[in-house]
């Protein structure tokens, strides 16, 4: 893959670069998709239009959340083993708290234990794990009944250990969050976690539910009247949220600072916020025509790299270049003017014709 990538790459500043043959030669767009040094069937050249623009941003604005997500209901909670629960009997204070009113409810709780079963007074041990509160309830209500004259029960859950969601990656708080009767969100999960923004791959969230790993941009979700509200969590997901160590655009050529670009999320950063964090176009040695941005070159197995190009003569063009968005693992390359080039093919003849001059010399005076 680095192979394919570095020879697109070489291949491409050869063909902007090092193409120059006589004063004044120039390398144009159809030369770029036609010239020799590369394999014409693994660069394609797009040039950057308002149209382009348009159908990019269709696209993106087409990537919604899966339905799978946002069709989910949560179910009523089932305890589980962990869980502890707060039993009332009223009227009967020796049932309800056994260690004493003044104790905390805590204290006074029924711990559920790894076997799905929980001991109650009278009743002895009771199989409660997969039952929702109100089943729970109506179990103990009909065994207590032998014991108690129509008792009234009341169960609440004080403890949750039994049902999580799982965090990793860029957060700040990866502690994992308890499901409770109250449904939990991802916009809630997220906002515990508190996401470290400035080390998140803000537009790959990965949640992972049974077996199956959906990919959510957070820039989009946040943009999304807050859609992340409604979308529920169930028991046992997971929410991998990336580092943005890899997140890089690479910014070359005749640029004043040639430089990688770190950012946060793909609608993070446009081409003219990358060639302004590169310090703009060298006005000596560039020329504005060829500003390209390189795409794909990590998969030419199975596409050919996508070249972007850019004509940024003018001031209109950086309004293109501000809607045109950047993705991790492009470059941008910006072409040399044609002065530039035949004064570097210049620079280095010029060398050896001196050398070559001195040594007819030389040989002159030996022979006369």
């Amino acid at each position: 893959m680095k192979k394919n990538r570095a020879f697109i790459i070489l291949s491409f500043a050869l063909l902007v670069n090092g193409c120059v043959l006589a004063p004044g030669q120039r390398m144009s767009g159809e030369g770029l998709v036609r010239g020799t040094p590369t394999d014409s069937s693994q660069i394609q050249l797009v040039t950057i239009t308002p149209q382009l623009l348009t159908e990019d941003n269709a696209a993106v604005l087409s990537a919604t959340v899966p339905q799978a997500l946002l069709s989910y209901k949560p179910e009523p909670y089932r305890v589980g083993p962990g869980d502890t629960l707060y039993i009332t009997v009223w009227d009967h204070p020796e049932l309800t708290s056994p260690a004493g009113s003044q104790q905390q409810t805590a204290a006074n709780g029924r711990l559920i234990r790894s076997d799905g079963t929980m001991f109650y007074p009278y009743v002895g041990s009771v199989k409660v794990a997969g039952m929702t509160i109100e089943e729970v309830r109506q179990d103990i209500s009909t065994k207590i009944a032998k014991y108690v004259e129509r008792p009234q029960v009341d169960v609440g859950v004080v403890g949750y250990n039994s049902q999580h969601v799982l965090l990793q990656g860029a957060f700040k708080n990866t502690n994992p969050q308890p499901i409770t009767t109250v449904p939990l969100t991802l916009g809630q999960a997220l906002g515990t976690a508190a996401v470290n923004a400035d080390q998140a791959n803000m537009s790959d969230l990965i949640l992972t539910r049974d077996g199956q790993d959906y990919h959510l941009d957070l820039t989009a979700l946040g943009n999304g009247h807050g859609i992340a509200q409604n979308i529920y969590l169930k028991p046992g997901d997971r929410l991998l949220l990336p580092f943005n160590d890899t997140q890089e655009v690479y910014v070359m050529g005749e640029v004043l600072h040639p430089l990688a670009v770190t950012f946060r999320s793909v609608s993070d950063i446009s081409l003219t916020q990358a060639l302004g964090r590169a310090g703009g176009l060298n006005p000596v040695t560039s020329d504005g025509k060829e500003v390209y941005v390189i795409r794909g070159a990590k998969n030419l197995e199975n596409a050919p790299a996508k070249v972007f190009q850019l004509d940024a003569r003018s001031p209109a063009a950086f309004a293109l270049g501000d809607q045109f968005r950047v993705k991790p693992g492009d470059v941008v390359f910006v072409g040399a003017a044609g002065v530039t080039r035949w004064n570097r093919v210049l620079s280095q003849l010029l060398p050896s014709a001196t050398l070559l001059s001195s040594a007819a010399a030389a040989n002159y005076s030996a022979t006369h």
